[in-house]
């Protein structure tokens, strides 16, 4: 006879079980709580490693950026003064530099693999490059300043023309408002004339595809390498002596502006290029005309860069000095008139000026670059603020425009749903009302 225990029934968890308990399901158990430990103050990390430094300059490369020069100083000074007869500071800057490189390259290949080392190496070249393209510009700057440190001080330097100032004259005598007068007037004439001809062509060469438009691109290209002085020539032999017409300020407009218009064109269709095509299409999608389009999407889109192209040309035509020696001619006295009769410009002014021998007028000729200067970043700087938002970025009247346009359609509105409400009154019934009662 076999004897068969009794099984306990589902939920039952032995003698001593609630039965109460016995139908309920089964819960697992609550999972501990995550607690996480409190690192007092002083006390040492846990972890075995230590937190990673994201910033891109460490200890590392600063100690082998600066063992490295120092090394390669003092070995090109065993070469040039012990070892070799080597003289000669560019030879010494050269050997230095060359040195750099190499001893930085092997100090960094101790902690860093070979990708890396190359990157490290590249930046070295690349920022040292910048640092020297810096420094020849701030000591062109400084010692334009330095030189025309003698004529700057004086007023009459800005309101007076040389019409009444020789070579033994002091500085206390004579101007180059002139000058001053002669640049302004040129530039705005070149630009009144690149400025609309180089953005149309350079959206022509964009919008309008085709063999036209790569034969335009190339001669474009091509006329960016232009000398000067051809350019000078051409104005001369067309302007002047097939139309009869002198030198003065408009001739000189026209070559300089022969000298900015395919490099504004060139640096235009570049920035153009740049504008995503899903813009155009969406502005198409909507059934936009090309024309709209180019004028409310690609050219506010490329603003910025379009400014810039123009701030390129400006740099080129304002310090040009053959084509408005050919074209302006020169003269000592102030003109006003841009169409008749000779006018000089600053490049000019102060390459006349320097030419001399006596110091009055050198000390002018680098007043005048010094003064060159300031006009060219005074007009750098009006360009940035004119044209230098970006896209989609209101200036603060049309921001106002634009609040009030919105206030008046809000109240528009207004007026519309007052006048379509139905009026409210003792005649009017509500569905209710008009429901019949069963």
């Amino acid at each position: 006879m076999t004897v068969t225990a009794p099984q306990s029934p589902p939920g039952d968890q032995g003698p001593g079980a609630d039965p109460s308990l016995a139908g309920a399901p089964k819960t697992p158990p609550p999972a501990p709580l995550t607690h996480l430990p409190v690192r007092r103050p002083g006390a040492s990390s846990t972890r075995g490693d230590s937190r990673r430094n994201l910033s891109t300059l460490r200890a590392s490369d600063v100690y082998a950026m600066v063992g490295a020069g120092a090394a390669s100083l003092a070995l090109t000074w065993l070469i040039f003064d012990r070892l070799l007869p080597f003289n000669g500071a560019l030879g010494f800057v050269v050997i230095a530099y060359a040195l750099f490189i190499g001893l930085y390259a092997l100090l960094v290949s101790f902690d860093e693999d070979g990708p890396a080392v190359r990157d490290r190496v590249a930046a070295a070249i690349v920022q040292s490059l910048g640092l020297v393209m810096l420094t020849v510009l701030a000591f062109v700057v400084v010692y334009t300043l330095y030189e025309g440190r003698e004529a700057l001080p004086h007023l009459n330097f800005y309101t007076e023309s040389m019409a009444d100032a020789g070579p033994l004259e002091p500085l206390s005598v004579g101007g180059i408002v002139h000058a001053i007068v002669g640049t302004l007037w040129q530039i705005s004439i070149a630009l009144v004339i690149c400025i609309p001809t180089g953005l149309v062509c350079a959206v022509f060469l964009n919008e309008v595809p085709g063999a036209f438009s790569r034969f335009v691109r190339t001669i474009v290209e091509a006329m960016t390498a232009l000398p000067s002085i051809v350019a000078g020539l051409f104005i001369y032999a067309t302007f002047i002596l097939s139309l009869g017409f002198g030198q003065s300020g408009l001739a000189a407009g026209l070559a300089i502006s022969v000298m900015m218009l395919p490099i504004i064109i060139r640096a235009a269709d570049v920035v153009i290029r740049l504008v995503p095509g899903t813009l155009r299409e969406a502005s198409y999608a909507l059934g936009t005309s090309r024309w709209r389009t180019v004028w409310h999407v690609v050219l506010p889109t490329s603003r910025s860069g379009l400014t810039t192209a123009v701030i390129l040309g400006t740099a080129r035509g304002v310090g040009e000095t053959s084509p408005v020696l050919l074209t302006a001619g020169f003269t000592q006295e102030l003109n006003t008139n841009p169409l008749h009769d000779p006018m000089v410009s600053l490049p000019l002014a102060a390459f006349k000026l320097v030419e001399s021998p006596e110091p009055t007028y050198i000390a002018r000729g680098f007043g005048t670059a010094a003064v060159l200067l300031v006009l060219v970043l005074v007009l750098f700087v009006a360009a940035r603020v004119v044209g230098g938002r970006g896209p989609g970025k209101l200036t603060r009247r049309q921001e106002h425009r634009r609040v009030r346009a919105s206030r008046r359609d809000a109240q528009r509105f207004d007026v519309y749903a007052t006048a379509g409400r139905p009026s409210a009154g003792p005649a009017s019934t509500s569905p209710a009302s008009t429901r019949s009662t069963p």
